[in-house]
């Protein structure tokens, strides 16, 4: 597995560095300029709009209509569509790249649609929550109650996230399924990498969200 190191960004507030949340940032810097991509569950589009700034052909799919209104609204190309369901309809090699942020959690079937990112786009860019985060072990052990943080804020019957995952889990399923890991960082809960030389479990316990760049076993570039 080959991955990169990523260091903080010194003198910045946490979470945010020039009005953008810092995993957005992260997954911007992954991306080749002047490449083609799709951001599927875009939400607000703050995410494509961060990288059509830095000269990449956009597009989006979300689910919700007040997301996708709000995304033609700011000049983004945007359509209404379930990863679930639509993501089957797109070509192979439709895309540079295909982005999934914060979203695999609330899909009904993660690994099919992983599968189709890799299908569609030479290469995936996928963040999620990190249920394995140490704040949310301890609501577990200590308060007995399903946890909630500032990324995972709904209680437990009222979330759109139905399939909670660790790191470690995600790590296990790209095995599975022959997945590349070109790069993988995990943000701490200030948005800051947690140092690459340490092993999977501090990651899966220190890490409160993960950032993956993938591409198909063996085709990596």
């Amino acid at each position: 597995m080959s991955m990169q190191q990523t260091l903080p960004l010194p003198g910045v507030a946490p979470e945010r560095t020039g009005g953008y949340r810092r995993d957005h940032l992260l997954v911007a810097e992954m991306v080749r300029p002047g490449s083609r991509v799709l951001d599927v569950g875009c939400g607000d589009g703050e995410l494509l709009q961060l990288l059509e700034s830095r000269g990449i052909d956009g597009r989006g799919i979300e689910l919700s209509r007040e997301g996708v209104n709000g995304c033609v609204a700011k000049g983004l190309a945007v359509v209404q569509g379930d990863a679930d369901t639509d993501l089957v309809n797109y070509p192979d090699d439709a895309f540079d790249y295909v982005i999934l942020s914060q979203t695999l959690q609330a899909t009904r079937q993660p690994k099919v649609v992983l599968e189709n990112l890799l299908r569609i786009g030479q290469r995936a860019i996928v963040s999620f929550p990190n249920f394995g985060f140490w704040r949310m072990r301890l609501q577990l052990l200590i308060g007995g109650h399903m946890p909630r943080t500032e990324n995972l804020p709904a209680s437990w019957y009222d979330t759109a996230n139905i399939h909670f995952c660790t790191i470690k889990d995600f790590v296990e399923l790209c095995e599975q399924i022959n997945v590349k890991m070109e790069r993988a960082v995990a943000l701490d809960l200030y948005g800051r990498p947690v140092p690459l030389n340490l092993p999977w479990w501090v990651w899966n316990m220190f890490g409160e969200q993960g950032v993956f760049l993938l591409s198909r076993g063996g085709q990596g570039k």
